[in-house]
């Protein structure tokens, strides 16, 4: 196997991973340094991470014994996938869509399926549904918005595909790392009688991809079997600690997903002015596919320019696809400065 991971250069504009363009307001740093103060660094953290747990429940609207947090969505993800998939079982994914669904599939043993989408990337329903019946997956996978697409799933889509699943005593993992940027999350559709799960991260609204923390929101049924696969003691109390206090500054979160869909607006009506071909996004970032260029090329060129981008068109079903993410507004520009001069020139 190949791990995953995403070019690493040197550039004045990086806009490759999808990472908040701004970082957390200053008084949440100011805060940080002072809970550090009263940490206990000689003990070991609250395992249970029962602070941090009632915050989230809080701020989401459900029980703190419904949410479940782990180091990055990633591990969530991982976690999940040790309790209920593994040698044996079967994980279902609909491509293209986030890598590491499949490969953190394969890392626990899993079998996994995959159904490709639509032209325009949206999954059919009906062949979603077939693909379920056919193969009575253990789990699932939807990512909404869609990573890299940024298609996002309609709510008959995922009541659809839940409904399948549970038919096949199944569990449904919605991906929501870039839920706050769409105008609707699948949280509405959990409940006890349900076998849904939604997983969100801090990386990219909360402006904390350098923490690593994410979670998941579900029925209290499983989060209680996750605790059969966790290691002891996983989050540090520190990380614990951020989490709490940045779901004080919500309102700074919301000005900064408002700013970045604006900017996301722009960004796409220039692209489209370039005769790019865009996909709608609903999340932070934009795939496209240059005009008659190859984007390979485009890319480098790009770089040549210190910016850096997403190169998306070696990936399954992305030919001559690059994706780029929103950043500042004055790195969009120079963003699209620069694809208005390589196009021209090309």
């Amino acid at each position: 196997m190949s791990g995953y991971h995403s070019p690493q250069v040197t550039v004045d504009v990086r806009l490759n991973t999808n990472e908040s363009p701004v970082g957390p307001p200053p008084e949440f740093v100011e805060r940080v340094a002072a809970n550090a103060k009263e940490i206990l660094w000689h003990r070991y953290p609250d395992r249970s991470a029962r602070m941090l747990r009632a915050a989230i429940g809080d701020a989401v609207g459900h029980p703190a014994s419904g949410i479940y947090c782990a180091n990055g969505s990633n591990e969530v993800l991982q976690n999940l996938l040790m309790t209920y998939a593994g040698a044996g079982r079967t994980t279902l994914t609909f491509e293209p869509t986030y890598a590491l669904h499949s490969h953190l599939s394969r890392t626990t043993g899993s079998t996994v399926v995959s159904v490709d989408r639509g032209d325009d990337f949206v999954l059919s329903l009906a062949a979603a549904q077939d693909a379920v019946a056919t193969h009575a997956p253990a789990v699932t996978f939807l990512c909404s918005p869609n990573n890299p697409t940024g298609v996002l799933e309609p709510p008959s889509t995922v009541t659809g595909v839940l409904e399948a699943v549970e038919a096949v005593g199944g569990l449904l993992i919605v991906d929501e790392a870039y839920g706050e940027f769409a105008p609707w999350s699948a949280a509405e559709l959990i409940g006890e009688g349900r076998s849904l799960v939604v997983v969100k991260t801090y990386s990219k609204t909360w402006a904390m991809a350098g923490v690593r923390l994410g979670y998941m929101i579900g029925p209290d049924w499983l989060v209680g079997e996750m605790d059969a696969v966790t290691l002891p003691y996983h989050l540090d109390s520190m990380k614990q600690a951020m989490g709490v206090a940045a779901l004080d500054y919500a309102d700074a979160m919301a000005e900064r997903v408002n700013a970045i869909k604006a900017e996301r607006l722009r960004v796409s009506e220039r692209l489209t002015d370039m005769k790019c071909h865009v996909w709608p996004s609903a999340a932070n970032f934009i795939l496209f596919r240059p005009p008659e260029h190859a984007p390979a090329d485009v890319w480098q060129k790009l770089v040549d320019r210190s910016v850096l981008i997403r190169d998306t068109s070696s990936w399954n079903g992305l030919e001559g696809c690059l994706r780029v993410t929103i950043g500042a507004s004055d790195e969009n520009s120079v963003f699209l400065e620069a694809m208005a001069d390589i196009l021209e020139r090309l």
